[in-house]
């Protein structure tokens, strides 16, 4: 596969990114983290209370800053001055002079986007310490609207063979922004929660690998950036191999919306909308 359709330059930051980004908080250990580095990922998505995998980013980060995206999540966001306390919390923790994007966590669920929050994380962005503001979201018609006018400069959404509703609710959108205000999209949930990694009882066909989820977030030419959370290094290792692997043929993406429709009915998945 051609170096250019593994890397992207993400909208808003000059930086390339690894197109699939690297989620800190599902089990890895330090010694995997830095063999994702040594892969080319650079985009790392931290959460600001998790501090077991510091060192090796921090090292990172030492050695060369522009290299990496760092995305931090606080636990809520529901008042100014939390998110400015969280800000300054993982720039101490990670010895660094600011993050690439700061995002609000589960917007609706465990932040708002008051007045008083909206004023604060423009005050972060225009004093340095934050790049680019983003959110995860979950709401898609809301994430829409966001992603036609808000002060967000990246939006993390759901978005798998099972959940292919973005398609829908909120890629079309995008062209509706202003073009000197770029989005980036980052795709989350792409095996929805392991569900695509079972093999129902009345499905006849091969079951995808986590590899197969993750390209099939790849496949929209909207999404900038998939989180991958493996477990293992050896998870990690196979991750990265199918990603490089290349892009899925038309079938193979045909196959896996099916697939996806089929556990979405089957398999009890539909707390949340396709």
């Amino acid at each position: 596969m051609s170096e250019s359709a593994i890397y992207r330059q993400l909208p808003g930051l000059d930086k390339r990114v690894h197109r699939l980004g690297l989620a800190l908080n599902y089990g890895i250990d330090a010694q995997a983290v830095e063999a994702a580095i040594e892969r080319g990922v650079n985009y790392f998505f931290y959460a600001i209370h998790d501090h077991k995998l510091d060192a090796p980013v921090r090292a990172a980060l030492k050695k060369d800053r522009e290299r990496f995206v760092i995305s931090a999540i606080p636990t809520t966001g529901f008042f100014g001055f939390t998110l400015r306390w969280a800000v300054d919390k993982a720039l101490r923790s990670l010895d660094t002079e600011y993050l690439d994007i700061f995002q609000l966590g589960w917007l609706g669920k465990a932040s708002a986007l008051t007045d008083g929050v909206q004023e604060q994380l423009l005050r972060l962005k225009e004093s340095g310490k934050v790049r680019l503001l983003g959110t995860s979201i979950h709401d898609r018609p809301r994430a829409g609207e966001l992603a036609k006018r808000s002060i967000f400069d990246m939006l993390m959404i759901r978005y798998n063979a099972a959940h292919p509703g973005a398609e829908r609710d909120i890629f079309p959108h995008i062209a509706e922004r202003d073009k000197d205000k770029p989005l980036s999209i980052v795709a989350y949930t792409a095996t929805s929660w392991g569900g695509l990694l079972k093999k129902p009882d009345d499905w006849n066909d091969r079951v995808p690998t986590a590899g197969d989820c993750y390209n099939f977030c790849l496949a929209s030419p909207h999404v900038d950036v998939v989180l991958t959370g493996p477990k293992t290094q050896a998870e990690l290792a196979q991750n990265l191999a199918a990603v490089e692997k290349g892009p899925l043929s038309a079938e193979e993406l045909a196959w896996m919306r099916a697939f996806g429709k089929h556990i979405h009915s089957r398999n009890k998945l539909s707390f949340f909308p396709r």
